[in-house]
Protein backbone atom coordinates (compact mmCIF):
# COMPACT_ATOMS: atom_id res chain seq x y z
CA UNK A 1 0.00 0.00 0.00
CA UNK A 2 1.59 3.45 -1.02
CA UNK A 3 1.82 6.45 1.24
CA UNK A 4 -1.51 8.06 -0.56
CA UNK A 5 -3.77 5.02 -0.17
CA UNK A 6 -2.86 4.74 3.49
CA UNK A 7 -3.44 8.22 4.35
CA UNK A 8 -6.77 8.08 3.01
CA UNK A 9 -8.01 4.96 5.36
CA UNK A 10 -6.81 7.43 8.57
CA UNK A 11 -8.55 9.93 10.36
CA UNK A 12 -7.77 13.68 10.07
CA UNK A 13 -6.24 13.15 13.76
CA UNK A 14 -4.12 9.99 13.09
CA UNK A 15 -3.35 11.99 9.32
CA UNK A 16 -1.98 14.56 11.02
CA UNK A 17 0.29 11.88 13.23
CA UNK A 18 1.74 10.53 10.23
CA UNK A 19 2.20 12.99 8.41
CA UNK A 20 4.57 14.39 11.13
CA UNK A 21 6.71 10.99 11.11
CA UNK A 22 7.06 11.08 7.90
CA UNK A 23 8.81 14.62 7.30
CA UNK A 24 5.51 16.97 6.75
CA UNK A 25 4.22 19.30 9.06
CA UNK A 26 0.39 20.85 8.87
CA UNK A 27 -0.17 24.61 9.11
CA UNK A 28 -2.55 25.25 11.85
CA UNK A 29 -4.74 28.20 13.05
CA UNK A 30 -6.98 30.80 10.23
CA UNK A 31 -6.22 28.30 7.85
CA UNK A 32 -8.14 25.51 8.86
CA UNK A 33 -11.27 28.55 9.00
CA UNK A 34 -11.23 28.99 5.93
CA UNK A 35 -12.65 25.71 4.79
CA UNK A 36 -16.11 26.54 2.93
CA UNK A 37 -16.06 30.36 2.27
CA UNK A 38 -14.27 30.09 -1.17
CA UNK A 39 -16.25 27.52 -3.15
CA UNK A 40 -15.02 28.14 -6.38
CA UNK A 41 -11.57 26.47 -6.80
CA UNK A 42 -11.09 25.62 -10.64
CA UNK A 43 -14.98 26.78 -11.02
CA UNK A 44 -15.52 23.23 -8.79
CA UNK A 45 -18.34 24.28 -6.22
CA UNK A 46 -16.01 24.13 -3.48
CA UNK A 47 -12.51 25.31 -2.17
CA UNK A 48 -11.21 21.52 -0.96
CA UNK A 49 -8.35 20.41 -2.85
CA UNK A 50 -8.82 16.23 -1.58
CA UNK A 51 -11.19 14.24 -2.60
CA UNK A 52 -12.08 16.64 -6.20
CA UNK A 53 -9.26 15.52 -7.89
CA UNK A 54 -7.57 12.03 -7.86
CA UNK A 55 -3.70 12.60 -7.82
CA UNK A 56 -1.51 11.64 -10.71
CA UNK A 57 1.17 9.06 -10.56
CA UNK A 58 4.82 10.20 -11.65
CA UNK A 59 5.61 9.86 -15.76
CA UNK A 60 7.95 10.07 -17.77
CA UNK A 61 6.23 11.47 -20.56
CA UNK A 62 6.59 14.40 -22.67
CA UNK A 63 3.27 15.99 -21.76
CA UNK A 64 1.53 18.09 -19.65
CA UNK A 65 -0.28 15.28 -17.57
CA UNK A 66 -3.35 16.55 -15.52
CA UNK A 67 -5.85 15.03 -13.36
CA UNK A 68 -9.15 14.03 -15.21
CA UNK A 69 -11.73 17.00 -15.14
CA UNK A 70 -8.87 19.52 -15.80
CA UNK A 71 -7.59 20.98 -18.72
CA UNK A 72 -4.63 23.36 -20.42
CA UNK A 73 -4.62 26.05 -23.09
CA UNK A 74 -1.34 26.58 -24.56
CA UNK A 75 -1.61 30.96 -23.91
CA UNK A 76 1.79 32.02 -25.46
CA UNK A 77 5.15 29.79 -26.26
CA UNK A 78 8.58 30.78 -27.50
CA UNK A 79 8.52 33.24 -29.89
CA UNK A 80 4.88 33.93 -30.36
CA UNK A 81 4.28 37.26 -31.50
CA UNK A 82 2.92 39.01 -28.67
CA UNK A 83 1.71 42.58 -29.90
CA UNK A 84 1.01 44.57 -33.01
CA UNK A 85 5.11 45.72 -33.54
CA UNK A 86 6.18 42.14 -33.97
CA UNK A 87 7.56 41.75 -30.77
CA UNK A 88 8.43 37.82 -29.64
CA UNK A 89 7.53 36.00 -26.40
CA UNK A 90 10.83 34.93 -24.50
CA UNK A 91 12.96 31.94 -23.98
CA UNK A 92 12.75 29.94 -20.48
CA UNK A 93 9.78 31.05 -19.28
CA UNK A 94 9.17 31.48 -15.11
CA UNK A 95 7.27 33.26 -12.79
CA UNK A 96 3.53 34.63 -13.52
CA UNK A 97 1.41 37.44 -12.23
CA UNK A 98 -1.69 38.36 -13.39
CA UNK A 99 -3.60 41.95 -13.29
CA UNK A 100 -7.10 42.10 -13.92
CA UNK A 101 -8.49 44.26 -16.58
CA UNK A 102 -11.49 46.34 -14.98
CA UNK A 103 -11.57 43.54 -11.94
CA UNK A 104 -12.06 40.67 -15.08
CA UNK A 105 -11.43 37.65 -13.64
CA UNK A 106 -11.60 36.35 -17.47
CA UNK A 107 -9.25 39.18 -19.31
CA UNK A 108 -5.86 41.22 -17.91
CA UNK A 109 -2.12 41.29 -18.13
CA UNK A 110 -0.29 38.62 -17.54
CA UNK A 111 3.63 39.28 -16.55
CA UNK A 112 5.92 35.87 -17.28
CA UNK A 113 9.88 36.49 -16.77
CA UNK A 114 11.80 34.85 -18.93
CA UNK A 115 15.19 33.05 -17.19
CA UNK A 116 17.52 32.18 -20.03
CA UNK A 117 17.89 31.10 -23.66
CA UNK A 118 18.58 27.26 -24.72
CA UNK A 119 19.66 25.34 -27.77
CA UNK A 120 15.73 26.25 -29.39
CA UNK A 121 15.85 29.65 -28.36
CA UNK A 122 19.50 30.45 -29.94
CA UNK A 123 20.70 27.79 -31.89
CA UNK A 124 23.60 25.37 -30.71
CA UNK A 125 26.48 27.06 -29.27
CA UNK A 126 30.18 26.36 -31.08
CA UNK A 127 33.38 25.93 -28.93
CA UNK A 128 31.64 27.29 -26.13
CA UNK A 129 31.68 31.09 -27.20
CA UNK A 130 28.58 32.66 -28.62
CA UNK A 131 28.33 34.87 -32.06
CA UNK A 132 27.23 38.20 -32.46
CA UNK A 133 24.07 37.16 -33.40
CA UNK A 134 23.43 34.64 -30.58
CA UNK A 135 24.73 37.21 -28.14
CA UNK A 136 21.90 39.65 -29.52
CA UNK A 137 19.60 36.93 -29.29
CA UNK A 138 20.34 36.08 -25.85
CA UNK A 139 19.80 39.08 -24.68
CA UNK A 140 16.31 39.82 -26.76
CA UNK A 141 15.16 36.49 -25.68
CA UNK A 142 15.11 36.92 -21.64
CA UNK A 143 13.91 39.27 -19.22
CA UNK A 144 10.00 39.29 -19.38
CA UNK A 145 7.01 40.01 -21.20
CA UNK A 146 3.82 41.78 -20.63
CA UNK A 147 1.01 40.00 -22.32
CA UNK A 148 -2.93 40.22 -22.71
CA UNK A 149 -4.81 37.57 -22.05
CA UNK A 150 -8.85 36.44 -21.78
CA UNK A 151 -11.11 33.46 -21.43
CA UNK A 152 -13.36 33.16 -24.86
CA UNK A 153 -17.51 32.12 -24.41
CA UNK A 154 -16.03 28.80 -25.00
CA UNK A 155 -13.94 28.88 -21.85
CA UNK A 156 -10.65 28.42 -23.97
CA UNK A 157 -7.57 30.99 -22.55
CA UNK A 158 -5.82 32.88 -25.60
CA UNK A 159 -3.18 35.87 -25.78
CA UNK A 160 -4.58 39.38 -27.28
CA UNK A 161 -2.09 39.63 -29.89
CA UNK A 162 -3.97 42.99 -30.44
CA UNK A 163 -2.96 44.61 -27.24
CA UNK A 164 -1.59 48.04 -26.79
CA UNK A 165 -0.01 46.90 -23.25
CA UNK A 166 1.52 44.14 -24.10
CA UNK A 167 5.46 44.63 -25.08
CA UNK A 168 8.79 43.23 -23.95
CA UNK A 169 11.19 43.79 -21.16
CA UNK A 170 14.63 42.91 -22.06
CA UNK A 171 18.45 42.90 -22.19
CA UNK A 172 18.11 46.28 -24.30
CA UNK A 173 15.51 47.86 -21.52
CA UNK A 174 16.80 50.98 -19.60
CA UNK A 175 16.06 50.97 -16.25
CA UNK A 176 16.94 53.52 -13.50
CA UNK A 177 18.56 52.37 -10.63
CA UNK A 178 17.53 53.63 -6.98
CA UNK A 179 18.89 52.80 -3.73
CA UNK A 180 22.33 53.03 -1.96
CA UNK A 181 24.30 51.72 -4.62
CA UNK A 182 23.14 54.40 -7.29
CA UNK A 183 26.25 56.20 -8.58
CA UNK A 184 29.04 54.87 -6.60
CA UNK A 185 32.12 53.42 -8.04
CA UNK A 186 31.04 49.39 -7.71
CA UNK A 187 28.91 50.79 -10.33
CA UNK A 188 30.56 52.58 -12.60
CA UNK A 189 29.10 55.65 -11.39
CA UNK A 190 25.91 54.49 -12.96
CA UNK A 191 22.49 55.91 -12.27
CA UNK A 192 20.71 53.78 -14.88
CA UNK A 193 21.35 50.20 -16.17
CA UNK A 194 20.76 48.75 -19.95
CA UNK A 195 18.53 45.27 -19.37
CA UNK A 196 17.23 43.14 -17.09
CA UNK A 197 17.74 39.17 -17.51
CA UNK A 198 18.09 36.00 -15.78
CA UNK A 199 14.79 36.72 -14.46
CA UNK A 200 13.60 34.02 -12.66
CA UNK A 201 10.87 34.26 -9.89
CA UNK A 202 9.64 37.66 -8.75
CA UNK A 203 6.32 38.73 -6.56
CA UNK A 204 3.62 41.73 -6.81
CA UNK A 205 3.77 44.52 -4.44
CA UNK A 206 1.16 46.05 -2.21
CA UNK A 207 0.52 48.71 -4.86
CA UNK A 208 -0.17 46.67 -7.62
CA UNK A 209 3.25 46.23 -9.35
CA UNK A 210 5.61 43.78 -9.90
CA UNK A 211 9.04 42.43 -8.78
CA UNK A 212 11.03 40.71 -10.74
CA UNK A 213 14.21 38.81 -9.58
CA UNK A 214 17.39 38.55 -11.33
CA UNK A 215 18.77 35.36 -10.62
CA UNK A 216 22.24 33.50 -12.23
CA UNK A 217 23.26 37.07 -14.06
CA UNK A 218 27.01 36.30 -14.68
CA UNK A 219 27.36 34.68 -17.96
CA UNK A 220 25.38 36.80 -19.70
CA UNK A 221 26.45 39.72 -18.25
CA UNK A 222 29.92 38.36 -19.28
CA UNK A 223 29.31 36.99 -23.11
CA UNK A 224 27.69 40.46 -23.37
CA UNK A 225 30.67 42.78 -21.86
CA UNK A 226 28.32 44.52 -19.63
CA UNK A 227 29.34 45.26 -16.26
CA UNK A 228 28.26 42.67 -13.56
CA UNK A 229 27.07 44.89 -10.96
CA UNK A 230 24.23 46.51 -12.89
CA UNK A 231 22.99 42.80 -12.51
CA UNK A 232 21.66 40.72 -9.96
CA UNK A 233 18.72 43.18 -8.44
CA UNK A 234 15.19 42.97 -7.98
CA UNK A 235 13.60 44.95 -10.92
CA UNK A 236 9.99 47.01 -10.84
CA UNK A 237 7.72 46.95 -13.18
CA UNK A 238 4.13 48.59 -13.96
CA UNK A 239 2.71 46.39 -16.78
CA UNK A 240 -0.21 49.43 -17.10
CA UNK A 241 2.99 51.70 -17.64
CA UNK A 242 5.68 51.48 -20.03
CA UNK A 243 7.54 54.14 -18.43
CA UNK A 244 7.99 52.67 -14.93
CA UNK A 245 11.14 51.04 -14.85
CA UNK A 246 13.56 50.36 -11.61
CA UNK A 247 16.42 48.67 -10.18
CA UNK A 248 16.56 48.99 -5.84
CA UNK A 249 20.01 48.09 -4.57
CA UNK A 250 18.91 48.60 -1.39
CA UNK A 251 17.41 44.68 -1.69
CA UNK A 252 20.96 43.35 -2.11
CA UNK A 253 22.19 42.08 -5.17
CA UNK A 254 22.61 37.98 -5.66
CA UNK A 255 21.06 35.07 -7.13
CA UNK A 256 17.46 36.13 -6.56
CA UNK A 257 14.53 33.56 -6.82
CA UNK A 258 12.15 35.76 -5.73
CA UNK A 259 9.85 38.59 -3.75
CA UNK A 260 7.52 38.03 -0.92
CA UNK A 261 5.75 41.21 0.01
CA UNK A 262 4.36 41.94 3.58
CA UNK A 263 3.31 44.40 6.40
CA UNK A 264 5.39 44.67 10.04
CA UNK A 265 2.66 45.46 12.86
CA UNK A 266 3.42 49.19 12.39
CA UNK A 267 3.24 49.49 8.98
CA UNK A 268 6.40 49.34 7.30
CA UNK A 269 7.17 47.14 4.45
CA UNK A 270 9.19 43.29 4.63
CA UNK A 271 10.21 42.01 1.48
CA UNK A 272 11.26 38.29 2.11
CA UNK A 273 13.91 37.27 -0.53
CA UNK A 274 15.59 33.57 -1.23
CA UNK A 275 19.23 33.24 -3.32
CA UNK A 276 18.86 30.51 -5.59
CA UNK A 277 22.80 29.21 -4.59
CA UNK A 278 24.34 26.18 -2.72
CA UNK A 279 25.06 27.63 0.87
CA UNK A 280 23.68 30.67 -0.01
CA UNK A 281 21.01 32.72 2.69
CA UNK A 282 17.97 33.79 3.67
CA UNK A 283 16.88 37.64 3.35
CA UNK A 284 14.33 39.95 4.27
CA UNK A 285 14.27 43.76 4.00
CA UNK A 286 12.15 46.44 6.26
CA UNK A 287 11.51 49.69 4.85
CA UNK A 288 12.33 53.28 6.66
CA UNK A 289 8.96 54.64 6.17
CA UNK A 290 5.12 52.78 6.66
CA UNK A 291 3.15 51.92 3.51
CA UNK A 292 0.39 54.45 3.24
CA UNK A 293 -2.34 53.11 0.19
CA UNK A 294 -4.11 56.07 -0.45
CA UNK A 295 -0.30 57.12 -2.17
CA UNK A 296 -0.89 54.17 -4.60
CA UNK A 297 2.43 54.07 -6.72
CA UNK A 298 4.40 56.32 -4.60
CA UNK A 299 5.06 53.22 -2.24
CA UNK A 300 7.39 52.43 -4.34
CA UNK A 301 9.86 54.53 -2.99
CA UNK A 302 9.64 52.76 0.55
CA UNK A 303 11.83 50.60 -1.49
CA UNK A 304 15.16 52.50 -1.98
CA UNK A 305 15.46 53.26 1.38
CA UNK A 306 15.39 50.66 4.82
CA UNK A 307 17.63 48.00 6.72
CA UNK A 308 18.57 44.39 4.89
CA UNK A 309 19.08 41.43 6.81
CA UNK A 310 19.90 37.77 7.09
CA UNK A 311 18.91 34.87 8.65
CA UNK A 312 21.58 33.77 11.10
CA UNK A 313 19.02 30.35 12.27
CA UNK A 314 21.66 28.92 14.94
CA UNK A 315 20.50 32.17 16.73
CA UNK A 316 17.26 32.44 15.20
CA UNK A 317 17.82 35.73 14.95
CA UNK A 318 18.41 38.66 11.93
CA UNK A 319 21.57 39.87 11.56
CA UNK A 320 21.67 43.67 9.96
CA UNK A 321 23.59 43.29 6.54
CA UNK A 322 24.80 47.34 7.71
CA UNK A 323 28.08 49.51 6.66
CA UNK A 324 28.26 49.41 10.75
CA UNK A 325 27.78 45.91 11.21
CA UNK A 326 29.87 44.84 8.14
CA UNK A 327 32.79 47.06 8.80
CA UNK A 328 33.00 45.72 12.87
CA UNK A 329 32.97 42.27 11.33
CA UNK A 330 35.99 42.54 9.51
CA UNK A 331 37.94 45.36 11.56
CA UNK A 332 41.26 42.71 10.94
CA UNK A 333 40.63 42.33 7.67
CA UNK A 334 42.60 44.90 5.26
CA UNK A 335 41.25 43.41 2.54
CA UNK A 336 38.22 43.69 2.64
CA UNK A 337 37.61 47.02 4.45
CA UNK A 338 38.91 48.22 0.92
CA UNK A 339 36.28 46.76 -0.39
CA UNK A 340 33.31 48.03 1.94
CA UNK A 341 33.50 51.33 1.85
CA UNK A 342 29.84 52.47 1.96
CA UNK A 343 26.26 50.69 2.35
CA UNK A 344 26.88 50.51 -1.54
CA UNK A 345 29.32 48.61 -1.40
CA UNK A 346 27.72 46.52 1.03
CA UNK A 347 24.62 45.75 -0.90
CA UNK A 348 26.85 45.24 -4.18
CA UNK A 349 28.55 42.29 -2.58
CA UNK A 350 25.61 41.65 -0.65
CA UNK A 351 26.76 37.83 -0.39
CA UNK A 352 30.06 38.50 1.47
CA UNK A 353 28.67 41.09 3.57
CA UNK A 354 26.08 38.53 4.80
CA UNK A 355 28.17 36.38 5.77
CA UNK A 356 30.52 38.70 7.32
CA UNK A 357 27.64 39.31 9.60
CA UNK A 358 26.62 35.95 10.34
CA UNK A 359 24.00 35.10 7.74
CA UNK A 360 23.73 31.01 7.88
CA UNK A 361 24.36 29.21 4.80
CA UNK A 362 21.64 27.21 3.57
CA UNK A 363 20.41 24.78 0.92
CA UNK A 364 19.72 26.72 -2.00
CA UNK A 365 16.80 28.59 -0.60
CA UNK A 366 14.75 29.20 -3.97
CA UNK A 367 11.28 30.58 -3.24
CA UNK A 368 9.56 32.02 -0.67
CA UNK A 369 5.93 33.03 0.42
CA UNK A 370 4.23 34.39 3.49
CA UNK A 371 1.21 32.56 4.51
CA UNK A 372 -1.93 34.47 4.03
CA UNK A 373 -3.31 32.73 6.92
CA UNK A 374 -0.64 33.10 10.22
CA UNK A 375 1.97 35.27 9.14
CA UNK A 376 4.65 32.81 8.99
CA UNK A 377 7.20 32.20 6.00
CA UNK A 378 7.83 29.38 3.44
CA UNK A 379 11.27 28.99 2.10
CA UNK A 380 11.63 25.99 -0.32
CA UNK A 381 15.17 25.28 0.34
CA UNK A 382 15.69 22.89 -2.86
CA UNK A 383 18.58 20.77 -2.34
CA UNK A 384 22.15 20.96 -2.01
CA UNK A 385 24.38 18.01 -2.54
CA UNK A 386 27.35 19.27 -1.05
CA UNK A 387 26.68 17.51 2.22
CA UNK A 388 24.04 15.23 1.53
CA UNK A 389 21.00 17.22 1.33
CA UNK A 390 19.51 15.42 -2.06
CA UNK A 391 15.67 15.75 -2.29
CA UNK A 392 15.12 19.34 -0.40
CA UNK A 393 12.79 20.48 2.06
CA UNK A 394 10.28 23.56 2.87
CA UNK A 395 11.47 25.47 5.61
CA UNK A 396 8.62 27.41 7.94
CA UNK A 397 9.44 30.52 9.95
CA UNK A 398 7.47 31.99 13.04
CA UNK A 399 8.38 35.51 13.10
CA UNK A 400 8.62 37.09 17.12
CA UNK A 401 5.10 38.22 18.40
CA UNK A 402 4.03 37.11 14.68
CA UNK A 403 5.24 40.60 13.80
CA UNK A 404 7.14 40.16 10.06
CA UNK A 405 9.79 42.53 11.72
CA UNK A 406 10.77 41.05 14.36
CA UNK A 407 14.58 40.62 14.89
CA UNK A 408 13.94 36.79 16.30
CA UNK A 409 12.39 33.68 15.27
CA UNK A 410 11.93 29.98 15.31
CA UNK A 411 11.66 27.88 12.50
CA UNK A 412 10.80 24.14 11.44
CA UNK A 413 10.72 21.88 8.64
CA UNK A 414 7.45 21.41 7.50
CA UNK A 415 8.02 19.33 4.70
CA UNK A 416 10.71 17.04 3.55
CA UNK A 417 11.42 16.24 -0.06
CA UNK A 418 12.08 12.00 -0.39
CA UNK A 419 10.33 9.01 -0.92
CA UNK A 420 8.17 9.64 2.17
CA UNK A 421 6.52 12.64 1.02
CA UNK A 422 6.69 11.45 -3.25
CA UNK A 423 8.14 14.81 -4.02
CA UNK A 424 11.89 15.98 -4.68
CA UNK A 425 13.85 19.42 -5.15
CA UNK A 426 10.74 22.21 -4.27
CA UNK A 427 10.94 25.17 -6.10
CA UNK A 428 8.41 27.52 -6.56
CA UNK A 429 4.96 28.21 -4.15
CA UNK A 430 1.29 29.65 -3.78
CA UNK A 431 -1.08 29.49 -1.57
CA UNK A 432 -4.94 29.17 -2.29
CA UNK A 433 -7.91 30.42 -0.60
CA UNK A 434 -8.13 27.56 1.68
CA UNK A 435 -5.00 27.80 2.95
CA UNK A 436 -3.19 24.54 0.78
CA UNK A 437 -0.02 25.04 -0.44
CA UNK A 438 0.70 24.40 -3.92
CA UNK A 439 4.62 23.24 -4.66
CA UNK A 440 6.58 22.56 -7.89
CA UNK A 441 9.35 20.76 -8.00
CA UNK A 442 13.03 21.58 -9.79
CA UNK A 443 14.98 18.16 -10.49
CA UNK A 444 17.84 19.47 -12.77
CA UNK A 445 17.17 17.66 -16.21
CA UNK A 446 20.97 15.60 -15.73
CA UNK A 447 19.46 14.36 -12.89
CA UNK A 448 15.59 13.24 -13.84
CA UNK A 449 14.63 9.32 -13.98
CA UNK A 450 18.18 8.57 -12.94
CA UNK A 451 19.52 7.26 -9.68
CA UNK A 452 17.74 8.16 -6.23
CA UNK A 453 15.40 10.27 -8.16
CA UNK A 454 14.25 7.86 -10.74
CA UNK A 455 11.24 7.32 -8.39
CA UNK A 456 9.68 11.17 -8.98
CA UNK A 457 10.17 10.77 -12.75
CA UNK A 458 9.53 14.30 -14.54
CA UNK A 459 9.37 17.30 -12.72
CA UNK A 460 5.83 17.86 -10.92
CA UNK A 461 3.07 19.92 -9.52
CA UNK A 462 1.77 18.82 -5.75
CA UNK A 463 -0.63 20.10 -3.47
CA UNK A 464 -0.68 19.72 0.65
CA UNK A 465 -3.51 20.22 2.12
CA UNK A 466 -3.41 22.17 5.47
CA UNK A 467 -6.96 20.57 6.35
CA UNK A 468 -9.24 17.60 5.79
CA UNK A 469 -8.29 14.54 5.46
CA UNK A 470 -5.33 14.72 3.30
CA UNK A 471 -4.37 17.17 5.49
CA UNK A 472 -0.23 17.28 5.30
CA UNK A 473 0.14 14.80 2.34
CA UNK A 474 2.21 16.01 -0.48
CA UNK A 475 -0.87 15.29 -3.66
CA UNK A 476 0.78 15.24 -7.50
CA UNK A 477 -1.44 17.66 -9.32
CA UNK A 478 0.64 18.07 -12.91
CA UNK A 479 3.65 16.11 -14.48
CA UNK A 480 5.60 18.06 -16.98
CA UNK A 481 7.14 17.01 -20.33
CA UNK A 482 10.84 15.47 -20.63
CA UNK A 483 13.58 17.71 -19.14
CA UNK A 484 11.16 20.55 -18.20
CA UNK A 485 10.08 21.82 -14.84
CA UNK A 486 6.88 23.46 -14.02
CA UNK A 487 7.87 27.16 -12.24
CA UNK A 488 5.02 30.08 -11.28
CA UNK A 489 2.07 28.69 -10.50
CA UNK A 490 -0.26 31.75 -10.06
CA UNK A 491 -3.89 32.03 -9.71
CA UNK A 492 -6.46 34.52 -11.17
CA UNK A 493 -9.14 36.07 -8.01
CA UNK A 494 -11.62 33.80 -8.36
CA UNK A 495 -9.09 30.65 -8.68
CA UNK A 496 -10.75 29.37 -11.10
CA UNK A 497 -7.72 29.51 -13.52
CA UNK A 498 -4.11 28.56 -12.25
CA UNK A 499 -1.39 29.87 -15.03
CA UNK A 500 1.93 27.94 -14.95
CA UNK A 501 4.85 27.92 -17.16
CA UNK A 502 6.39 25.13 -18.41
CA UNK A 503 9.98 25.47 -18.73
CA UNK A 504 12.67 24.47 -20.77
CA UNK A 505 11.39 20.73 -22.24
CA UNK A 506 13.87 19.26 -24.03
CA UNK A 507 16.28 21.46 -22.37
CA UNK A 508 19.31 18.46 -22.90
CA UNK A 509 18.71 18.52 -26.58
CA UNK A 510 22.31 18.87 -28.35
CA UNK A 511 21.33 17.99 -32.26
CA UNK A 512 18.40 20.35 -32.80
CA UNK A 513 17.16 17.68 -35.83
CA UNK A 514 17.09 14.30 -32.58
CA UNK A 515 15.16 17.08 -29.74
CA UNK A 516 14.29 15.10 -26.49
CA UNK A 517 11.00 16.60 -26.44
CA UNK A 518 8.81 18.33 -28.99
CA UNK A 519 6.23 19.54 -26.49
CA UNK A 520 3.89 21.65 -27.23
CA UNK A 521 3.62 18.95 -29.81
CA UNK A 522 2.81 21.70 -32.69
CA UNK A 523 1.54 20.44 -36.11
CA UNK A 524 4.92 20.51 -38.43
CA UNK A 525 7.40 21.34 -35.62
CA UNK A 526 9.95 19.25 -34.99
CA UNK A 527 11.07 21.19 -31.64
CA UNK A 528 10.32 22.13 -28.04
CA UNK A 529 8.90 25.30 -26.98
CA UNK A 530 8.47 26.55 -23.70
CA UNK A 531 5.38 28.21 -22.81
CA UNK A 532 2.54 29.38 -20.21
CA UNK A 533 -0.37 27.34 -19.81
CA UNK A 534 -3.69 28.22 -18.34
CA UNK A 535 -5.56 25.12 -16.24
CA UNK A 536 -9.17 24.76 -15.60
CA UNK A 537 -11.76 22.24 -14.61
CA UNK A 538 -14.34 21.32 -16.92
CA UNK A 539 -16.17 18.63 -16.02
CA UNK A 540 -17.00 17.23 -12.37
CA UNK A 541 -18.44 13.52 -12.95
CA UNK A 542 -21.36 12.30 -10.32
Amino acid sequence: MDRKTFLSYLGTGATALAAASAGLGVLEGKASAMSGTANHLFGFKTNRVSGYFEPIEPTKADQLVLPKNFKYDVIAAFDDVINPAGEKFGSGCDYNAFFPIKGSNVRGLLVNNHEYSTIFSIGPVKDGKMSADQIHKNLYYQGMSVIEVYRDEKGVWKMDTTSTHARRINGFTKFDITGPAKGIPALKGATTATGTFANCSGGVTLWNTVLSCEENFEETAAVSKLPDTHYGWVVEVDPFDKSFLKKHTALGRFNHENTAMGLAADGRIVVYMGDDKKDACVYKFISKNKYDKSKGRANSALLEEGTLYVANLKSGKWQPITLEAVTKAIAEDKEAQAKFKSQGDVVTYCQEAARFVGGTPTDRPEDIEISPFDNTVFICHTNNDNHGNIHGHITRIFEAGNDLAAMEFDFEIFAAGGRQSGFSSPDNLAFDSNGDLWVVTDISSSSQNKGVHKPFMNNGLFVIPTSGPDQGAALQFASGPVESELTGPFFTPDEQTLFLSVQHPGENTEDLSKPSSTWPHRSGENMARCAVVAISGFKLES
